[in-house]
């Protein structure tokens, strides 16, 4: 069954909150595991697309962005999406910064919830985790 983990910040900074989540892919590639991150418009790809080139000073983390459905898997270990899933069986992490849960999240291991202070994300926050409980998944809770 999938694991599904919220990591709560404090700040309603948009900047913090795709920060942490290069921090969560950052973590998942060392693992040697796949990412796909479901974005929240294409404005919130191109940024994240931006900051897994910067965001810690002397890596990148090979990644793409996706808008069609490809028809191999890509050599990249992460894929940047917007409300579609990624074509293929490399289904490790997904780390969700949209409003909704998306309908493919239980083909992933694991999925990470990026939540800050921001009154209207934190209600979709809310959601999300009550859909997760209502159909019995595991859910942790990060206070970062």
């Amino acid at each position: 069954m999938t694991q599904v983990d919220f990591y709560i910040l404090e700040s309603d900074s948009d900047d913090a909150r795709l920060r942490l989540a290069c921090r969560i892919v950052d973590k998942a590639t060392q693992q040697d595991q796949h990412v796909f991150i479901n974005s929240s418009s294409d404005v919130e790809a191109q940024k994240l697309d931006e900051l897994l080139w910067t965001f810690s000073q002397g890596s990148f983390i090979p990644h793409r962005i996706v808008r069609d459905e490809l028809q191999q898997p890509p050599p990249e270990p992460v894929l940047i999406g917007v409300a579609h899933a990624p074509a293929g069986e490399r289904w490790d992490v997904l780390i969700n910064l949209a409003a909704a849960v998306p309908e493919f999240f239980s083909r992933y291991e694991r999925v990470a919830e990026v939540v800050d202070g921001n009154s209207m994300r934190r209600e979709q926050s809310r959601e999300r985790y009550r859909f997760y409980r209502d159909r019995g998944y595991k859910l942790n809770t990060h206070q970062v």
